[in-house]
């Protein structure tokens, strides 16, 4: 594994500084800070000795001979955005990996879209700014780079927002970089976080993987942002509204208000235009999704231009099971991604 990332990292003109992990543990205080944690590891606190503040993910898993802590560096060490996490540095010692970020002082976004009680709520309009940079820096992802760049992981808990509360697409552990010719991809196995996957990934019949998968994640984000809850509802009394997206298309189908906390008319706007951009881009078939530089647009016109799409379903039969019983630490944002290496056969086609 670490020959493998010793190749890689040699063969490589990438601008973050390599650290070692001597200069890590100075940084963090021998790890005395730490921010949180998840399936990759933990990360700390930690201080450069120029004078600013990072955050340092220590990495203690690790599939494919390393190439997830590969993609992570050789995605994000060669792009700027400001809606773009930047990668300071990195360090590969032995056994030791780990990535130092810019510090992001007010966190992920997971914590404003909680339902838990010590939530830390924002106003509508800042949630429908942040909606906007975080499309901003996906559309930068798939067509601003020499590669695109698709993401596999678009969830709260990735999108990290600094001291103004701008956001930053972050975590490119499942990234994938393709010449930006190529519109369909070949995967070997799913990749991301359960509840914000795409069908595509599961279904080979709807359709191709492309950026699209990308679109349909932050659909589901959105639709969180939006209502400032969870997509799925496990206590739901009815069957519809164990998906949430379903439940908010039949609110907005039958004009019925949504229930929000005080909101202004603006706000009201935007909210709703928020929900039905992010039913379009949850379309079952990739085909019917719109590119992330049209979501823009969408999200900076009027809500008048913005027409209603088909109803949302959740598999190509056109059956909703209303027994599906939901393991709510499954869908947590925080909850660790995945790939799952255990197919024997591609789940997914290429196709033209």
């Amino acid at each position: 594994m670490y020959e493998d990332i010793e190749v890689f990292l040699q063969g490589s003109t990438l601008i973050p500084i390599r650290y070692s992990y001597k200069e890590i543990k100075k940084m963090t205080r021998n790890f005395r800070d730490k921010l949180g944690e998840g399936g990759f590891g933990a990360v700390f606190k930690g201080k450069l000795r120029s004078g600013p503040f990072v955050a340092i993910k220590m990495l203690v898993k690790s599939k494919g001979n390393g190439h997830d802590f590969i993609s992570e560096v050789a995605t994000i060490g060669r792009i700027h955005h400001t809606n773009v996490a930047r990668l300071i540095g990195f360090c590969v010692e032995g056994s030791k990996r780990a990535l130092v970020y810019e510090f992001m002082s007010n966190g992920s976004l997971d914590k404003y879209i909680s339902s838990r009680e010590d939530t830390i709520s924002l106003s509508y309009q800042k949630m429908y700014e942040i909606s906007l940079g975080v499309a901003h820096g996906i559309a930068y992802l798939h067509q601003g780079c020499e590669m695109q760049i698709l993401h596999f992981d678009i969830k709260p808990h990735n999108i990290l927002l600094d001291e103004n509360f701008n956001p930053k697409v972050s975590d490119f552990g499942l990234a994938q970089l393709y010449p930006n010719e190529i519109s369909i991809v070949t995967l070997t196995a799913a990749r991301g976080t359960i509840g914000y996957m795409a069908p595509e990934l599961f279904y080979q019949n709807i359709g191709g993987v492309s950026y699209k998968a990308d679109v349909y994640s932050f659909g589901m984000l959105l639709i969180e942002m939006a209502s400032k809850k969870r997509n799925l509802n496990p206590h739901a009394d009815r069957s519809s509204q164990i998906f949430f997206p379903i439940w908010i298309y039949d609110q907005l189908i039958e004009e019925k208000e949504i229930e929000m906390d005080e909101i202004t008319y603006e706000e009201n706007n935007n909210v709703k235009k928020m929900f039905i951009i992010a039913l379009w881009c949850i379309q079952l078939k990739p085909c019917d999704r719109p590119s992330m530089n049209k979501v823009i647009e969408m999200l900076e016109g009027d809500i008048e231009n913005v027409e209603m799409p088909p109803k949302p379903l959740l598999y190509p039969n056109e059956m909703i099971h209303g027994d599906i019983e939901v393991n709510s630490h499954e869908t947590d944002a925080g909850s660790p991604s995945f790939i799952d290496e255990d197919t024997t056969e591609p789940l997914l086609m290429n196709s033209s």
